[in-house]
């Protein structure tokens, strides 16, 4: 007889960004999940691009050492210890309070980039500060021209090396999830919204004790932002002024078009972030993943690219790093563990994310992230 104990499961472990995103939708409002789950129409994009990072195969090798293995990466002079960073995440906190800082946090024990939101729970000042030098700051254009510059010399003063520009964002995308349980910000509470937050009173009591979400850079003196703002006025001559106005390292978010990151080289920019935004702004665009293979093809092999939008698993990472990725960025899946575990469950996944990268680089024969290539595809011609 099998004894009782091998059929009884932890239900509150995080072994895969799989589990994180189930105790997620568990523990999250309706509205809050749906937020940050929800992608453009559909969500047709979202979808083909994860399938089309499954369908990828990655080859076998066999016999060649790999007893010692790094993860390490140098962006912008900067050795990483992890090979994925923190994209930038509006309104963090939605997941757990304090999410802004442990997010933070992590990025500064495992030095790695942790992008800044221009809508972040907190105020790009406290970011810098807790994540010792590893924010980078992210700027939406507001339409408003006088406020995105003071916006970018608040980044300035407060010693940030980085300032990435997300360009994928004229007129928020349709996201028909969060249009159905009625979101925004701040919470407008109805009927329907009373019913979500008392159903969920972990979430509820706990933002209650903490303060609801806010937005950290806005407020006072600094104005109000409105996230549903169109911001279709940018345009190059934009980028061209923010080029003059930003001494440092200039990265152009939400990239998916070989003729505009040869433009954007062109212009100076120091690397492109090659992103769908999740696939939550159009939902007949193309997959990113293929996307990233044409536009490293395009720039040469030599230019900066970064990548977003799919990213589950460890052997996800190394397929990015195979398309012609340098970094990596991830989003939705630490806020998923934030969610369901707290500090702890972005370490939980944080540390499953970085063993299961070793374990596919030891799978392929590597010892280095950085020694990842097209080579490592099976049939790379055809992905």
């Amino acid at each position: 007889m099998v004894p009782k104990y091998c059929f009884m499961l932890d239900k509150n472990s995080i072994h895969t960004s799989g589990d994180a995103r189930r105790l997620a939708q568990k523990r999250l409002p309706w509205l809050v999940f749906d937020y940050i789950d929800g992608a453009a129409g559909e969500e047709y994009a979202e979808a083909l691009n994860r399938q089309q990072l499954q369908r990828m195969q990655l080859q076998p090798r066999v016999l060649n050492n790999v007893e010692h293995r790094s993860l390490g990466v140098n962006v912008f002079g900067q050795k990483t210890h992890l090979p994925f960073g923190v994209s930038p995440i509006g309104m963090c906190n939605l997941s757990s309070p304090h999410a802004d800082r442990w997010l933070a946090t992590f990025a500064a024990k495992h030095n790695v980039p942790c992008g800044v939101s221009t809508a972040a729970s907190s105020s790009l000042e406290s970011m810098a500060e807790w994540s010792q030098g590893c924010a980078w700051f992210q700027l939406y254009f507001s339409g408003n021209e006088a406020s995105s510059k003071a916006l970018v010399d608040r980044a300035d003063a407060a010693g940030y090396q980085t300032l990435i520009l997300t360009v994928d964002v004229p007129e928020v995308g349709r996201r028909p999830r969060e249009l159905r349980r009625g979101f925004k910000m701040p919470f407008k509470i109805g009927p329907s919204q009373f019913i979500d937050f008392a159903l969920h009173p972990r979430w509820s009591l706990s933002t209650l004790r903490h303060g609801r979400p806010e937005l950290g850079n806005f407020g006072g003196k600094y104005g109000e932002f409105e996230r549903t703002a169109s911001r279709a006025g940018a345009d190059w001559s934009l980028l061209s002024r923010i080029r003059d106005w930003w001494k440092g390292n200039l990265v152009v978010k939400g990239v998916l078009s070989s003729d505009d990151a040869l433009k954007l080289k062109s212009m100076g920019v120091d690397a492109v972030q090659v992103s769908s935004h999740g696939g939550r702004q159009l939902d007949s665009g193309p997959p990113p993943i293929d996307c990233l293979k044409r536009i490293r093809e395009a720039v040469g092999a030599d230019y900066p690219l970064f990548y977003d939008s799919g990213l589950r698993s460890g052997e996800d990472i190394v397929k990015a790093y195979a398309s012609g990725a340098d970094f990596v960025f991830l989003a939705r899946p630490l806020l998923y563990a934030m969610a369901a575990r707290g500090e702890q469950g972005l370490a939980e996944l944080t540390s499953v994310l970085a063993h299961e990268t070793s374990i596919t680089l030891a799978q392929l024969g590597l010892t280095d992230i950085n020694d990842v290539s097209d080579a490592v595809l099976v049939n790379a011609g055809d992905q």
